[in-house]
């Protein structure tokens, strides 16, 4: 079983997250969106998706620097390994609690907006629920690994070196085995949001708008004949024929 979960499943999870991510671009070009719904409601939008958004690049980052930085190098530089899990949980939770407070309000108001509700589809829910999951366990994992007294494991002596071995093409089965009940399930759920992220909404995290930064201006202009001298005035489109007015 440990074999299927930390040394195959990793593998099926890459296949369809690099695989689905290119059937989709090449066959669903115009699905490629998170359908905005901002044009129904504002209010909350401006609330919850920054929180989220900002929160989960937060999340993304801590994780990336968790799993794929070396103890040995955090080390190397002066930052000891107690230091280095204070300021990681820290900045963890704030950006877990976040994220989870921005997707909250994105639910409640997905569920409460009409509109917003009826463009919701099955497909939709699934992706929240798991999401929300993924995120809920990643806070609590965290906590738990504050409470004094509480089972001291450090991730980064387990569930690093597996992560790090798939892409040697080692799978370090055994490392990963060792880790608490905890954190297998927080990375099955895991692995379950970037197996599912082709398919969903999320795949829009890929469509960085870098372009943004560096389009042109946008020039207005106004139609306002009396602000635009110069311009000659504009002529109806259409003209009645044969009306009273022109039999006057």
């Amino acid at each position: 079983m440990d074999v299927l979960l930390w040394g195959v499943l990793p593998y099926v999870t890459l296949l369809l997250l690099i695989g689905g991510t290119i059937w989709r671009y090449r066959y669903d070009k115009f699905g490629w969106t998170t359908r905005s719904s901002e044009l129904y409601e504002s209010r909350l939008l401006r609330i919850g998706s920054p929180l989220f958004h900002f929160g989960i690049l937060v999340v993304i980052i801590g994780h990336a620097m968790g799993l794929v930085i070396p103890e040995s190098w955090t080390e190397a530089i002066g930052v000891s390994e107690h230091t280095y899990h204070v300021v990681a949980a820290g900045f963890g939770i704030i950006a877990g609690i976040a994220t989870l407070g921005g997707l909250a309000i994105l639910i409640y108001r997905r569920r409460r907006t009409g509109p917003v509700f009826m463009a919701t589809t099955t497909n939709d829910k699934t992706m929240y629920v798991v999401l929300t999951a993924a995120l809920a366990l990643g806070v609590y994992v965290t906590l738990i690994g504050m409470v004094p007294g509480a089972e001291g494991v450090n991730y980064r002596d387990t569930v690093s070196p597996w992560f790090r071995s798939i892409f040697y093409l080692r799978p370090d089965v055994h490392a990963m085995s060792e880790a608490p009940a905890r954190f297998h399930i927080h990375v099955l759920v895991g692995m379950l949001v970037f197996a599912m992220v082709p398919f969903t909404r999320l795949v829009h995290a890929f469509t960085a708008p870098v372009h943004y930064l560096f389009r042109p201006y946008i020039v207005y202009r106004s139609r306002d004949a009396a602000r635009t001298p110069g311009n000659r005035s504009s002529r109806p489109g259409w003209a009645p024929v044969g009306t009273k007015d022109r039999q006057r």
